[in-house]
């Protein structure tokens, strides 16, 4: 016969880890292994809480955009309300200037600058109530 053993190697490493098993397992691997499931439990913890700040950066993202597109929009009026202050200056120049003997009379009473737009007001109850129910809703 052979001088080599006749068992196989599968057999051989099923005895060595079983009785591995039975005498317990040393200290050391046992404290690693203790080790690397706090990691694990840490590396979740993490993961969870990188997660979350993602998903706060993109609603801040949101949030800059919209705020980024305000902007814009208070810089066109801006940039335009020369020109409706310019409008207004020369629509003014234009009006016919109150007679002497009218200036007297109405001296008591306050004077109001001549309306240079006017607006129909016919629908302003129905607008004002539909922007209030908006404004409820939210």
């Amino acid at each position: 016969m052979s001088a080599f053993p006749t068992r196989s190697l599968s057999t051989h490493m099923r005895q060595t880890s079983n009785a591995a098993s039975s005498t317990g397992q040393s200290p050391a691997l046992v404290a690693r292994v203790n080790e690397k499931r706090a990691e694990l439990e840490n590396l979740k913890e993490l993961r969870d809480l990188s997660a979350a700040v993602a998903a706060q950066m993109e609603a801040l993202e949101q949030k800059l955009a919209t705020l980024s597109d305000g902007t814009e929009a208070i810089a066109m009026v801006m940039n335009s309300w020369h020109n409706v202050l310019r409008a207004i200056n020369m629509a003014s120049a234009k009006l016919p200037k109150p007679k002497p003997e009218e200036s007297a009379a109405s001296e008591g009473a306050v004077l109001l600058p001549q309306t240079l737009v006017r607006i129909p007001t016919e629908h302003a109850p129905t607008v004002q109530a539909h922007a209030d129910g908006e404004a409820q809703e939210e």
